[in-house]
């Protein structure tokens, strides 16, 4: 199990490379609860008005999220934190009911779309938010101290949420703009990845009219993202095929992407359905700034938003940095192809459930399929090639010649007409070498040519 403290994305603040232990989530959730206390009595610069000494915990379907529960309890009880535990939910979840209790933060202890044997923490702020850059670098100063447990009198009690469940059930509802007969007359599959949307996803498609037939519901601890969920939709688009369904919903184990299949088991990935979100809101004069994607973001996407008049922005990977480009540039929709979308206009943070019932409002509204939704998106070819490597080892590699001169062969023989990069992955030891063009052939070469590059050289 990876020993990481996650910001929203999953990936920020590296700790170490040990397995992640009891330990150390006895000692994060002192850690944290310290600074936020602190903060908290210090007023947080006026930005904590209104919020209460006590912290969410949230997790997902994976076994060790039992263990790790209990040892956060107990490391923020130690600092004098209060604690309320909601079990198993959906991170976009927890991002709203921090908010709505007015906790000072929320934990989820969620390894996202990894296997079930990975885990880790992910925070919000008490706006449902990424923490801040300052907080975080607090709190990684506070994991070097020992850890010294408040007097008895101070310790943080804990106690279990019974209502999280259907709070978030209602708020994901109120978040469509749906025609009046709502979701009534609709055929879906939807994939819960046997994850932490588990129990409230079919029941926000289902109250609201849907006829859903659900699969990857029956989590077991180590079923998670097991061939099922946003990074496997076979099976999904299979039984979209054989149901005769409009639509299928791919979530991942923690439910803030989604994916989706349309009525011939196509997949559609993020990049499309960021479109149909971003062009149906200019439409109706309800896009403000850019919309915003990713280095990753397939061209097909710029050019389909640059005919529509829509201007289109790249944020490095990881929605986190999406996030900060929105705020920055004051706009309201964004997303990674992965299908982390961001609807700033419904939620302050991506949410798989609330991302599908958006473009199934859009469907509804406009009565069209989604393949014709999101059909002018017309995709180039895209070649990505994971390449192991050693850790730490990957700017050496990226500045390595033989790895320049392949790039630069690349980039002089696909013109003005394609794209490449090079990054590493934020949680293992992999270079991502990615080749953008209009020429299937030419992208595929290019992309083994520096593969085969990166590999030589990581070997020497």
């Amino acid at each position: 199990m990876s020993q990481r403290y996650f910001g929203t994305d999953g990936i920020r603040g590296t700790v170490g490379e040990a397995p992640m232990t009891p330990d150390f989530a006895l000692h994060l959730g002192w850690a944290a609860g310290r600074v936020l206390l602190r903060r908290l009595s210090d007023g947080g610069d006026g930005d904590l008005h209104g919020a209460r000494a006590c912290v969410l915990i949230g997790k997902d379907t994976r076994l060790s999220g039992y263990m790790f529960e209990s040892a956060l309890e107990a490391g923020f009880a130690a600092a004098g934190i209060d604690v309320l535990l909601v079990g198993p939910l959906a991170t976009p979840g927890i991002a709203y009911l921090t908010r709505t209790f007015r906790a000072v933060a929320g934990v989820v202890i969620s390894a996202s779309h990894n296997p079930f044997e990975d885990n880790g923490v992910k925070f919000f702020s008490h706006r449902g938010q990424k923490l801040d850059d300052a907080v975080e670098s607090e709190i990684e100063q506070a994991l070097a101290e020992p850890l010294v447990c408040v007097a008895p009198e101070q310790l943080g009690r804990a106690r279990r949420v019974e209502s999280a469940s259907g709070r978030y059930i209602e708020f994901c509802k109120s978040t469509a703009r749906l025609p009046a007969h709502g979701l009534r007359g609709v055929r879906l599959v939807v994939d819960c990845a046997n994850g932490a949307a588990y129990q409230t996803a079919p029941e926000v498609f289902r109250e609201l009219g849907a006829e859903v037939h659900v699969i990857g519901n029956a989590p077991d601890g180590l079923n998670i993202n097991l061939g099922c969920g946003s990074t496997h939709p076979e099976q999904l688009a299979a039984e979209v095929v054989a149901r005769s369904a409009d639509a299928g919903i791919a979530l991942d184990g923690d439910a803030d992407r989604c994916i989706m299949i349309d009525a011939a088991g196509r997949v559609v990935d993020g990049d499309q359905l960021l479109f149909a979100l971003a062009e149906d809101r200019h439409a109706a004069g309800e896009l403000t700034g850019p919309v915003v994607g990713t280095l990753m973001s397939n061209l097909g996407l710029a050019l389909a938003l640059e005919a529509r008049g829509i201007a289109f922005e790249r944020a490095k990977v990881g929605d986190r940095y999406v996030f900060e480009r929105l705020l920055a540039l004051g706009g309201n929709v964004g997303g990674e192809s992965s299908g982390h979308l961001l609807c700033l206009d419904r939620s302050t943070t991506g949410d798989g459930t609330v991302s599908a019932l958006q473009v199934l409002s859009v469907m509804g509204r406009r009565g069209i399929a989604l393949a014709d939704l999101v059909a002018p998106v017309e995709k180039c070819p895209q070649s990505l090639i994971n390449v192991r490597i050693g850790r730490g080892s990957a700017s050496t590699l990226m500045s390595d010649r033989r790895v320049q001169a392949a790039v630069d062969e690349a980039e002089r023989d696909l013109g003005g007409e394609g794209r490449v990069l090079l990054r590493p992955s934020g949680t293992e030891p992999l270079l991502r070498v990615m080749v953008e063009g209009l020429d299937v052939a030419r992208v595929e070469r290019h992309a083994r040519d520096i593969a085969d590059a990166v590999e030589q050289s990581a070997a020497a």
